[in-house]
């Protein structure tokens, strides 16, 4: 795999509000950011930065999200340092020649131009790390596979806050999809890097 257009990591909500001591902390996030921080470091030009935004107040939202985030008052814009919304520092600083892409939801498909975007460049395939695995990196992926991108995951490189619902998460990775999703471990995606172009 090459710099090029054709292949684009996706690095799914590595923000500070993960990595803090937040409601929303994930202590496996910094456990595998290594990982992540190796698979940008090799490819940054070829990143992009998924980040959730929660809204500004919970009544902003509807129907189930809105009892989201009732169930989170915390997590909402209004009571969040604008910093949490950020990137943790070690990617943030590969920014630019990576991008960013903000979500209000977990999957990244539904609002904005994600997909136009890569289509665009020629993207046909989408490399995946991040959190939560059996959340977000779940919603990208499954959204992936269904646009028809070749998907390769980074089973080491992705993180939840629920060992259980992780596992199982990575289990499904690696027993479904057959063609069109790769799971491997960061270190054989790097060593593999030009088989996955």
């Amino acid at each position: 795999m090459t710099e090029n257009g054709s292949v684009v990591h996706l690095c799914v909500d590595v923000q500070n509000m993960f990595a803090a001591d937040s409601d929303w902390h994930t202590p496996w996030l910094n456990k595998v950011l290594p990982a992540i921080e190796a698979i940008v470091e090799r490819a940054p030009r070829n990143t992009i930065f998924t980040r959730f935004i929660p809204p500004l107040e919970a009544g902003e939202e509807t129907g189930t999200w809105r009892e989201y985030y009732t169930r989170w008052p915390s997590m909402v814009r209004s009571r969040l340092a604008p910093d949490m919304l950020q990137v943790v520092p070690t990617l943030a600083k590969h920014m630019p020649p990576a991008r960013c892409f903000d979500k209000n939801r977990y999957s990244p498909w539904l609002y904005g131009n994600l997909d136009a975007t890569l289509r665009k460049g020629g993207v046909e395939t989408l490399i995946v790390s991040g959190g939560e695995s059996d959340v977000c990196v779940m919603a990208t992926v499954l959204g992936a596979v269904d646009l028809g991108y070749r998907t390769v995951v980074a089973t080491d490189a992705v993180f939840g806050s629920a060992d259980q619902t992780h596992d199982a998460a990575v289990t499904v990775f690696h027993s479904r999809f057959g063609q069109q999703l790769t799971a491997c471990s960061t270190q054989e995606l790097l060593d593999n890097w030009e088989d996955f172009g």
